[in-house]
């Protein structure tokens, strides 16, 4: 039976006037998009509004992208049924459930409906699955929505959906639902008045937050709600504010704050008090504070961007989008007019981006990948999606749970993968809880998950200088134990909020995972965070003690003053992920023979051939190699041929051929080669860089049985290169381009080809006296140029034309030389002398 659902007290919210049009769109339609401002009520009204349609047989699961907003939107719409939470109304979020048998409305946060749906994706007994503030764009909530629709499409064309935003471009939406109906709620927003107050130069965040906060609470009335991006920044906030009037309380809130605290925060504050919030964007939407009139907001908003070429994630300030910074201007107009301080100049709001863009293009994506394995989904494209995971990242994410034995070589999820699924946490951690527990060190993986799902425990400078995980481990066991605080953490600045849920965090995992309360030798520490981070276990470079490359490539490096300096391997939990080289937050020293144990899998043998340039022969290594890490390096015999061919022909080209025995005939082959191909292109080319280009062609298969640069050195260069000639080739060189030419008294008169251009030959004028013709050759149409020299063989002159120098210069000539050579014949015509090598010539 319907319930006409209308309270009194909120008959008046905007929302109200658009709930006929939404029931009518999803009896009609299985799917609709509803747009309200902040302050509608959509969050509380809508699912109360529904549950009793004719449609709602089922339950209605509510997405909200953060606990916080889970559990308080749980709260408020069983106090609206007068009923506690866990009867019509409860809520899921990871380690607090709040249902019944009775519960017809479930909120859930969106990692809770993803593992829901990867392990019984037809939601049965679900009528309604609602994505609220789905502006926000979480990658959890983008895979929700995508694994909602296609649950809807194959095997539950029943199933409704509902979307819900206040600030989200809803056509995309509506397509991506098949034209889904949109609903648009009217606001109903008091109004703001906006000031822009840009701080002075050098200012911090959270100074100017502070020094604002004085001024607005002087000039307005109600609390105040200030906007900085993340807990570090709110802590130094509220200090900078303890001075403030006693009637004003200052109040952080966070995700990581206690629940107590996190009430006290959204619940109105008592008669005659004030109140500040100073909080991270968690209280930007989906959820209510209670007497806010007035807001600061510092324009920076932080989040996790996964950096897929280091494999790294890290957060990264930056500032809001013009549709964030009207999400929190929004909260000081819910009940009455309010003011709004924009700590950035007016002028460059404009230049803010329209909208936040979504996390999947920045998120780490191994926990999708698994769910989307977990659901037989091998490929993310057979889904629908506004924007589909990009390809690099989700391939990074596959490679990540291939090494965590969570899928195999074909992506299908294994039964190991299966029951890290289950656990709801992070692959790294899920991984590293169940595979320590069957080596007996599980106590000790739930306490570094503990660690891990938290800040640090540490502040300040001791945090910055030693990131050794065991001192976290140690610290966090003698306060599970209820010992005090050993004396060499005195001086330590532990952020006791953090070890807290550590300490709980840790208690949670020993008894879900039925551990017991032993204790594992600390020294395991390494060996246990590997298994978490297997990509990031690290090996210190040669002659480098602070500086590690991990497996994955990247490079390291420890702070000075860390106990780890020094440390042969380590296993690195947290870097700032910075390029080229990130600094470690924490890690531990890892044992080799433990390293080598756990990754056997994945550990493989290398066997390479290197000329080695010192010794001037073949070396040949075998490596143990984990990623970029080379493990074990030995000296082996060598005895493969194809990888001596190898690592010959490389050690020649990374020589240029000077290893090679290179013969001044093998040289003025070359030449020779390069002067004819200059004027027939069919000839090879013979260059030094062109044969260093070829070298498996005309060298390595002549390489066999070589290992030493002596052996190397008496390979005949020039009968291979000749080789590369055809045998008419071979048959033409002699006559085309002759090693030497034959002058008229005999001597053989050398060619220097060394100029490919301009042949040359050089001769004493004498021995070339009746000589009528110029000397040639390529068949008589490239003439030499000739060097004439003097008896002393001093250069006379240079000429490509002999019979014109005959009739020309030489009569100059003769006249020098008849000065600088007496006792030798210079005739007058050189054309009917005889040629001669001797002073006077022989007498006829």
């Amino acid at each position: 039976m319907t319930r006409d659902w209308t309270p009194p007290s909120f008959t008046n919210l905007p929302i109200g006037s658009a709930l006929d049009a939404l029931r009518a769109a999803l009896a009609a339609s299985s799917a609709a998009v509803l747009h309200a401002p902040p302050g509608a009520g959509k969050t509380t009204i809508v699912p109360l509004a529904l549950v009793d349609t004719a449609w709602c047989t089922g339950k209605i699961i509510m997405l909200e992208p953060r606990r916080l907003a889970a559990r308080a939107a749980a709260r408020r719409m069983a106090s609206l049924l007068g009923e506690h939470v866990g009867d019509t109304v409860g809520y899921r979020v990871r380690r607090d459930t709040r249902i019944s048998k009775r519960t017809r409305i479930e909120v859930v946060t969106d990692g809770v409906l993803n593992r829901m749906l990867s392990t019984d994706p037809t939601l049965d007994g679900v009528s309604l699955v609602i994505f609220d503030e789905f502006h926000e764009r979480s990658a959890d909530a983008d895979l929700g929505l995508a694994l909602t629709i296609q649950t809807q499409r194959i095997v539950r064309p029943e199933l409704r959906i509902l979307v819900m935003s206040a600030t989200l471009d809803v056509d995309p939406i509506s397509r991506l639902l098949g034209g889904a109906p949109v609903v648009s709620s009217p606001g109903r927003m008091f109004s703001v008045a906006v000031r822009y107050v840009a701080p002075r130069a050098g200012l911090s965040p959270e100074a100017a937050v502070a020094s604002t906060v004085r001024h607005a609470l002087a000039d307005h009335e109600g609390d105040v709600l200030a906007f900085l991006p993340g807990q570090a920044e709110i802590r130094r906030a509220v200090a900078l504010l303890t001075d403030l009037p006693a009637h004003v309380d200052v109040l952080p809130l966070f995700g990581d704050l206690p629940l107590h605290q996190q009430d006290q925060a959204i619940t109105a504050a008592p008669p005659g008090r004030r109140k500040v919030v100073i909080a991270t964007s968690i209280a930007e939407s989906s959820l209510t504070i209670e007497g806010v009139r007035i807001v600061i907001d510092a324009g920076l908003n932080r989040t996790s961007q996964f950096n897929a070429n280091s494999g790294m994630t890290r957060l990264v300030t930056s500032k809001v989008s013009q549709a964030s910074a009207d999400q929190r201007k929004g909260r000081a107009g819910r009940l009455a007019p309010g003011a709004c301080y924009r700590l950035w100049d007016e002028s460059n709001h404009a230049a803010l981006l329209p909208f936040s863009p979504p996390a999947i293009m920045s998120a780490d994506l191994a926990t999708m990948a698994l769910t989307l394995a977990t659901a037989g989904i091998r490929d993310p494209l057979e889904l629908a999606w506004i924007d589909p995971p990009p390809s690099g990242p989700f391939s990074q994410a596959r490679t990540l749970l291939s090494w965590l034995d969570a899928i195999d070589s074909d992506g299908r999820v294994t039964h190991h993968g299966r029951d890290m699924q289950s656990l709801g946490a992070h692959p790294r951690i899920a991984h590293m809880l169940l595979t320590a527990r069957s080596l007996g060190l599980g106590d000790l993986a739930a306490d570094l998950a503990g660690l891990l799902e938290e800040r640090d425990v540490l502040r300040g400078d001791y945090a910055m200088h030693d990131p050794d995980a065991e001192v976290r481990v140690q610290l966090l066991r003698s306060v599970a134990q209820g010992q005090r605080r050993p004396q060499r953490y005195h001086d330590m600045n532990v952020n006791s909020d953090a070890l807290s849920r550590a300490v709980q965090s840790s208690h949670v995992w020993r008894r879900d995972l039925t551990l017991g309360d032993g204790v594992s030798d600390i020294h395991c520490t390494g060996r246990v965070l590997a298994l978490a981070y297997p990509d990031r276990i690290a090996q210190k470079r040669p002659d480098a003690d602070r500086r590690f490359v991990m497996r994955n490539g990247v490079g390291t490096s420890l702070p000075d003053g860390s106990s780890l300096i020094g440390s042969p391997y380590l296993a690195v939990g947290e870097t700032d992920g910075a390029r080229p080289e990130s600094r470690i937050y924490m890690a531990a020293a890892l044992a080799l023979d433990d390293l080598r144990a756990d990754q056997a899998a994945f550990i493989h043998q290398e066997t390479q051939g290197a000329w080695d340039d010192s010794s001037g022969r073949l070396r040949v290594t075998t490596t143990h190699r984990l990623g970029a890490l080379a493990l074990t390096i030995s000296e082996q015999p060598a005895t493969d041929s194809g990888m001596i061919q190898r690592a010959l022909t490389d050690a020649v080209s990374r020589s240029d051929l000077a290893l090679l025995n290179w013969t001044e005939a093998a040289r003025n082959l070359q030449q020779r080669v390069a002067f004819l191909r200059t004027h027939d292109a069919s000839w090879p080319d013979l260059s030094d860089e062109a044969l260093v280009a070829s070298l498996d062609e005309w060298l390595t298969p002549f390489l066999s049985g070589i290992k030493t640069a002596a052996e190397l050195a008496q390979l005949d260069t020039r009968s291979l290169l000749l080789r590369c000639l055809t045998h008419e080739q071979r048959s033409e060189l002699d006559h085309l381009a002759p090693v030497h030419i034959v002058a008229l008294t005999g001597s053989r008169l050398e060619i220097d080809y060394s100029q490919i251009s301009a042949p040359s030959v050089a001769v004493r004028l004498q021995e070339m006296f009746g000589c009528s013709t110029h000397p040639s050759v390529f068949g008589g149409r490239v003439p030499l140029t000739v060097h004439l020299l003097s008896p002393a063989f001093r250069p006379v002159q240079v000429t490509r034309d002999l019979p014109g120098f005959w009739r020309g210069s030489y009569v100059d000539v003769r006249k020098d030389l008849r000065g600088r050579y007496p006792k030798h014949e210079w005739p007058e015509d050189p054309l009917t002398a005889a040629p001669t090598r001797r002073a006077k010539p022989r007498r006829r």
